[in-house]
């Protein structure tokens, strides 16, 4: 036996003799919002304090970020983690940055009275001392006078007899008291009516509800609530659905739905009669160009100056290249030219409208002055550049737009420039858009029709006036004029819609999530998260997040939107074709509006059969997309459908 441990001394001296270790000191970090705090860290060999550098990594570094000589600068609550990396060993630790005391309990909109027998919400907010909402605290809800109105354990009050009750909302050491004021009830019968009695899954109906008295009057301040029932054509399924307390309804299942509208012991129903909403339609693979040495990242395919067709793809943290391609026989897309620039990894790639200059942007230079170069795309069969742009670029440019003359370029991943290149030769920035929130990060911008949609991730998407005019806005003088936050915090990308059927404005934000990790390696394989979250910007000042469209384990990246179709890549689950004809509410999946999906499998991959859909992009009845371990495909969607008519009510 000691024979044994003498040998493997001898193989392995160093894991028995000399251990190394990273030491961080305060061993337990605590600090504020706000606070800068001095890290130490240091390397020990044998109980030996040695000299070798360390860097440092917040892996949530818009809310706790790393900034030089090891200094932690806390920008949001909670518990972060971050990773000390020396001569091959590493340690993570945490950093716990405290929650601001509560400051206030605001109560909002509280009715002068209420009718006996009915219920209300209560609408409130916990507020802190730095002023932020505050939805991680736990609120107890009393009520003075129980016989009177009661209260649940979520805020909703449900009244019994007119008079006076004491409503008492306490969180943590702060309290707020309010009175509501309950009042004999006028309402014996309720009017429902709806502008259709049938329709697809996913066909949104408007009820409309009036609570009338014994002398038929509406009592127009009457609370109505709406409810549904419903059985599926399918045993197997429940039917699910969605309605809103506005009338409005949609229903994912095929069958029947009983629609109620109630305000106290008074109520109305409707039947409805809800068919499959049958849009698939078959979907095949055509061409493929393949990649299979490095990893793919965005592409764009144009119209050339010469009549034909062709496509730019990027590559990912490997050596600065740009493949160029023709793509004018789908089934043939052949490599006629690349272009190699300092960088890692050319992340995005934009061609202008006219079909002569190309823009790729750089991260991961060897001298840091990462930025953007700008090619001549006349001749795709021989690309040249013409210039480059770096300035305030080192952080290193994610994601570019180009519009008109101008070019839209995120720099550092905190803001975008906005830059003039009518003369290509000789770019210059002439503005610049950044938020001042905390911790404020951004991952995309597109431009359309004059107004900028950056994806701001916890600050969600941005619109912002380049030109349209809505808000005397210009490339020189960008103007914020609406946004949405949704409460994951990932907005990754950001589309207009504007539904032709109906006349909505929407905006569709993407998130982007690696819930499992994310295996940068040759061989390795991953699985994303997050989904598309659906907005109604029709007005302006009051966006409402209204449908989803999510795909079980995997998770949505880039996209396109044609006419009323939707191109969405989803990475490990492929490209997915989405109808969104008429009004969107609900979970777009459930409902049967998925019209068709492609998943490239590649043996010869960069990383095999492993694929990882990157963006899609219809281009002349063709469905090209990239892929991150296999190159550029291209798919043909059949013929639609025709679609079968709503039955409007009589």
């Amino acid at each position: 036996m000691k024979k044994a441990v003498y040998l493997f001394a001898l193989l392995f001296p160093v894991a028995l003799f000399a251990q190394k270790d990273i030491v961080i000191e305060p061993a337990n970090i605590t600090m504020e919002v706000g606070e800068k705090k001095q890290i130490t860290a240091y390397v020990i060999e044998n109980g030996t304090k040695l000299t070798e550098s360390i860097n440092l990594l917040s892996l949530s570094r818009r809310s706790l970020s790393i900034e030089e000589n090891m200094v932690a600068h806390a920008k949001e609550p909670g518990t972060f983690e971050v990773v000390a990396v020396a001569d091959g060993i590493r340690k993570t630790f945490v950093i716990k940055v405290n929650y601001p005391a509560l400051a206030e309990i605001k109560i909002d909109d509280i009715p002068q009275k209420i009718y006996a027998g009915t219920s209300i919400a209560l609408k409130y907010r916990i507020i802190d001392k730095s002023g932020a909402n505050r939805d991680n605290v736990d609120v107890l809800f009393t009520s003075m006078y129980n016989n009177i109105a009661e209260v649940d354990d979520f805020g909703m009050v449900n009244t019994l007899i007119p008079g006076k009750a004491t409503i008492t909302l306490k969180a943590g050491n702060i309290t707020n008291t309010i009175t509501v004021n309950v009042v004999n009830n006028p309402i014996v019968r309720i009017q429902l009516e709806t502008d259709m009695t049938s329709a697809r899954t996913g066909d949104v109906f408007h009820f409309k509800a009036k609570a009338l008295d014994k002398n038929g009057k509406v009592v127009e301040d009457a609370p109505i609530f709406y409810s549904f029932s419903g059985v599926s054509d399918n045993t197997s399924q429940s039917a699910s659905g969605l309605i809103k307390n506005d009338g409005r309804f949609v229903a994912d299942e095929a069958g029947k739905y009983m629609i109620t509208a109630s305000c106290g012991v008074a109520s109305a129903t409707k039947t409805l009669k809800i068919v499959p909403r049958e849009v698939t339609r078959k979907i095949e693979m055509v061409g493929q160009g393949s990649v299979s040495d490095k990893h793919t990242s965005d592409f764009w395919v144009w119209e050339g100056v010469d009549g034909r067709d062709y496509a730019v793809t990027g590559t990912w943290g490997a050596d600065g290249t740009a493949y160029f391609w023709d793509v004018t026989d789908p089934s043939n897309i052949i490599k006629i030219d690349s272009v190699q620039v300092d960088a890692r990894t050319v992340n995005d790639v934009k061609v202008s409208e006219d079909g002569k200059i190309c823009v790729i942007s750089r991260e991961g230079a060897s001298d840091r002055k990462n930025g953007l170069v700008i090619i001549d795309v006349s001749n795709p069969r021989d690309v040249e550049i013409i210039s480059r742009f770096d300035e305030n670029m080192t952080g290193g440019v994610h994601n570019v737009f180009l519009s008109g003359d101008y070019l839209y370029a995120l720099s550092g991943g905190q803001k975008y420039y906005v830059i003039n290149i009518k003369d290509p030769k000789n770019p210059f920035a002439v503005s610049k858009f950044e938020l001042d929130t905390p911790g404020h990060s951004i991952h995309d911008v597109w431009v359309e029709d004059g107004i900028a949609y950056s994806s701001n991730w916890k600050d969600g998407i941005q619109l912002v006036d380049v030109g349209n005019g809505i808000a005397g806005g210009s490339p020189e003088n960008p103007k914020q004029f609406a946004s949405y936050a949704y409460p994951n915090q990932a907005n990754h990308a950001s589309f207009p819609f504007r539904s032709p059927s109906t006349g909505k404005f929407y905006v569709i934000g993407g998130d982007e999530m690696f819930p499992y990790g994310l295996n940068t390696e040759k061989g390795g394989v991953n699985m994303a998260g997050g989904y598309l979250h659906i907005v109604d910007f029709t007005d302006l000042e009051n966006p409402e997040e209204v449908a989803r469209f999510e795909v079980p384990y995997a998770g949505s990246h880039n996209y396109w939107i044609e006419g009323e179709t939707l191109y969405a890549a989803f990475y490990n689950g492929g490209v997915r074709v989405v109808d969104l004809s008429g009004e969107l509410m609900g979970d777009l999946r459930k409902q049967g509006r998925e019209i068709a999906w492609i998943i490239p499998n590649d043996a010869n991959g960069y990383t095999p059969n492993a694929p990882f859909t990157w963006g899609a992009q219809l281009h002349k009845g063709h469905v090209f997309f990239s892929d991150w371990n296999s190159g550029i495909w291209s798919a043909k969607l059949e013929p639609e459908k025709p679609k079968s008519t709503p039955i409007k009510a009589k």
